[in-house]
């Protein structure tokens, strides 16, 4: 069987390649690509019975189209998030498709964290100084996180993670989710309308997936509502923030700091070298000029740990779609299964 993997990073690839090894012993294995998959790219993939897609891939209707017609029958999105994918096209399409619904909470968490406390304590700005033998502290005041409050938007595995990290930090918790999470509760957490959660936090970090009733989730009235001195974190779905309500907020001068591994227009940048090419995105450039924002591409997940199990659990959707089995992470299932 005929395996095609689209947007597949180098560090990546050796992962995939072991997963697919031990479950099928060398008899499927997939083809390799670094390009992403969408209109242009989309004939690549025919005499592929399987695409192994990324998060960052166009799989619209004019895209699923294409692959069905050069045969392809299954889609394995090697992410959580799955808005890039036309489900409904599949399934009038005839196409399987699945997702790996978990991996490693922690790889996001921790990065989560890594984000609030470069932006808190100006990590960034401090390194480039010391680098050029400047070392003086001027402008590099943060501020202690204990006894302060954390806001948790979204407490589902990855959310709850974060929590327990900020317990540990000795932190004040609320949370903002369509139910409550025993695991958070015994930490000590305070569930709350979610204006509430943004006025009194002094942190807010977002753990929900991108829907449409959860887009733009953070608005100008939301951002309206937080603290002048807060720290914004996304590390979820760039399509949670209103970028130019973000801009207007931080051209105010308001919050503290801004941890952004997502952005809402990051298809066609993140994951690709754009350094001798002109920054065309006029949000995306006005964003790194604030030099409380901090923005990084899309690696929250990127651990060896959680690329490891992303991969394992591709291979085992990809067994499951051979042996006719739906499961777990099955998102659309073709009637031919």
């Amino acid at each position: 069987m005929e395996i095609v993997a689209y947007g597949v990073l180098a560090d990546e690839e050796p992962l995939l390649h072991a997963a697919f090894d031990r479950a099928f012993a060398g008899r499927h294995e997939p083809r390799c690509l670094r390009l992403f998959l969408n209109r242009d790219t989309a004939p690549t993939a025919a005499g592929h019975e399987v695409v192994l897609s990324s998060v960052n891939d166009t799989l619209d209707k004019e895209v699923l189209s294409a692959l069905a017609k050069g045969g392809t029958r299954m889609i394995a999105q090697r992410a959580t998030g799955y808005n890039n994918i036309d489900l409904t096209a599949a399934g009038e399409l005839g196409l399987t498709v699945a997702r790996v619904s978990s991996y490693s909470p922690y790889s996001v968490a921790e990065f989560a964290w890594a984000l609030a406390l470069a932006v808190d304590r100006r990590i960034v700005r401090a390194a480039h100084r010391t680098r050029e033998f400047d070392f003086r502290l001027d402008g590099l005041m943060g501020r202690d996180l204990r006894g302060r409050t954390a806001g948790v938007v979204g407490t589902g595995r990855i959310g709850a993670a974060f929590a327990r990290i900020a317990h540990g930090f000795g932190m004040r918790l609320l949370g903002w989710d369509v139910a409550e999470n025993p695991d958070c509760l015994a930490l000590g957490m305070e569930y709350v309308e979610r204006e509430r959660l943004f006025a009194e936090a002094d942190l807010v970090s977002l753990h929900v997936p991108l829907l449409p009733d959860t887009h733009h989730l953070v608005d100008a009235r939301m951002l309206a509502l937080m603290k002048d001195d807060a720290i914004l974190v996304n590390s979820s779905r760039g399509g949670l923030v209103d970028t130019d309500a973000l801009l207007e907020t931080l051209r105010a001068g308001r919050l503290s700091g801004v941890g952004l591994d997502v952005y809402e227009e990051e298809a066609g940048v993140f994951f690709l070298d754009k350094s001798l090419e002109v920054m065309t995105d006029e949000r995306l450039a006005r964003l790194m000029t604030f030099s409380n924002v901090l923005v990084t591409s899309h690696q929250a997940y990127f651990t060896r740990d959680a690329v490891g199990q992303i991969a394992e659990t591709t291979a085992a959707n990809v067994t499951d779609y051979l042996a006719g089995r739906s499961g777990d992470n099955t998102l659309v299932r073709s009637p031919a299964d």
